[in-house]
């Protein structure tokens, strides 16, 4: 029972889910925030705390809790929904929760945020945390108003600012590169050139790992990244020869890949994969970081866990 005993808010989610699974083998209690009442998985406990964004029974629910892991909240993915339900959930709820921990003496407040609190979705230069933040959108906005009203409490904390995460149950733009690399048709993405950062879901929860472990104080955020950058190119060859197969792509200019794009209507879907977006971890690394899997060995992991699951 000397184990620390950590809060988790989004346990159903895609990242919180891992996290759950993973801690306890690192050594953590875990005790999971729900929303409303529901069946929590073995080895966990649990407490409600109700709506996010106006959370209650929080001396209860974090009751000799030493740290906190926020991870839930509305998703990027979650496009069209009004900028101010992104700050009501994502800046105000996460306030609210960590002004909750500091009155239950919580030690340590984890943020998950998001590389889009620094950029857009591509950038022309390698990301560090020195850098002055621009988020181009309202999703990437609150994450970044919810570190800035962290910053004006006294409660140790960290936000980490994960790029693209990958694993199973991911969804979104990495979810259809899954389908197509899947399929076993040729893909006409030879030709593109431009790098992008990736991240593991257990790489991730390494990462978690090591800011709880930290001496601190923190106060800061942390990008979060693989260390290799990969090309769409090198993501499809790693999935496929997870499969068995060869890579299987054609190089085809990437101004006819543009104008497809535009003629179908999917010109951001199509800036979002041949542009740009690296960032740096080097600031985790020098806390202590280690990663646990190379990317392409990981891609390959996931194509063969998906396989079997079919």
């Amino acid at each position: 029972m000397n184990a620390p005993l950590i809060a988790l808010t989004g346990a159903t989610g895609f990242i919180g889910r891992h996290l759950l699974s993973e801690l306890p083998k690192r050594g953590y209690r875990v005790r999971v925030l729900l929303r409303r009442p529901s069946e929590v998985p073995p080895g966990a406990s649990s407490a409600v705390i109700g709506d996010i964004a106006s959370p209650q029974n929080m001396s209860a629910a974090l009751r000799d809790v030493d740290a906190v892991i926020h991870s839930a909240g509305l998703a990027h993915a979650m496009s069209g929904r009004p900028e101010d339900d992104y700050r009501a959930i994502n800046t105000q709820g996460t306030i609210a929760l960590a002004q909750g921990a500091e009155r239950a003496g919580v030690k340590r407040f984890v943020f998950l945020s998001s590389i889009r609190a620094q950029s857009g979705p591509t950038a022309a230069i390698v990301l560090t945390e020195d850098q002055e933040p621009c988020p181009t959108d309202a999703y990437g906005r609150s994450k970044l108003e919810a570190e800035q009203g962290l910053s004006a409490l006294s409660i140790d904390w960290a936000a980490l600012r994960p790029v693209l995460v990958y694993g199973p149950g991911v969804k979104g733009n990495m979810a259809a590169l899954l389908a197509l690399a899947q399929s076993r048709w040729p893909l006409p993405l030879g030709g593109l050139k431009a790098e992008r950062s990736l991240l593991s879901l257990d790489n991730l929860a390494a990462a978690v790992d090591t800011v709880l472990k930290a001496q601190g104080p923190l106060r800061r955020p942390f990008i979060v990244a693989d260390p290799e950058p990969v090309t769409v190119p090198q993501i499809v060859a790693a999935l496929r020869a997870g499969l068995g197969r060869s890579p299987g792509l054609i190089p085809v200019p990437s101004l006819f890949l543009k104008g497809a794009a535009a003629l179908t209507g999917r010109t951001e879907a199509y800036e979002r994969l041949a542009g740009s977006l690296v960032a740096s971890p080097k600031a985790l690394n020098q806390l202590g970081w280690e990663p646990v899997t190379a990317t392409r060995d990981a891609l390959a992991q996931l194509a063969r866990e998906l396989a079997r699951g079919a």
